[in-house]
């Protein structure tokens, strides 16, 4: 088993540029999928924006990124970042999430999405906003 943890930092529409900058600043292959891409657009005016983009380089840096759709609350500055952990395995996710489910306020819970086959949103009793998901695609 295996598991890692990523800076998955939050935007409201910068997203994009701010993943081709940190790319210029420390090389790597960028990725992103747009909201329309993913089916998840709820506003056509943001189904252009990014659902998930990552940079990762050789070097070991690796950074996500996502813009915060119009619905959701956002202002620049605050929750500017989730943690992202990523498994390999459903079990190692659920006992994770299970133990920081305690106390939490869960915002997606945890269940198949159309990227993962487990993805969970959650805001732990210190604040702190954690994505957990199960590393591939959704069989």
């Amino acid at each position: 088993m295996s598991v890692n943890t990523v800076t998955h930092l939050n935007f409201r529409g910068d997203a994009r540029a701010a993943l081709t900058f940190y790319q210029s600043v420390f090389g790597g292959d960028l990725a992103v999928v747009t909201y329309k891409e993913a089916g998840g657009a709820q506003e056509p005016s943001e189904a252009d924006q990014v659902m998930w983009g990552q940079v990762s380089a050789a070097a070991g840096f690796e950074v996500m990124a996502y813009d915060v759709p119009s619905r959701l609350p956002y202002s620049r500055g605050e929750n500017a970042f989730f943690v992202s952990v990523r498994g390999e395995t459903a079990e190692e996710i659920t006992a994770y999430w299970e133990r920081l489910s305690d106390g939490a306020t869960v915002l997606q819970p945890l269940g198949p999405a159309q990227w993962a086959p487990l993805y969970g949103m959650l805001t732990d009793r210190f604040g702190v906003t954690w994505v957990i998901d199960v590393a591939g695609t959704a069989g």
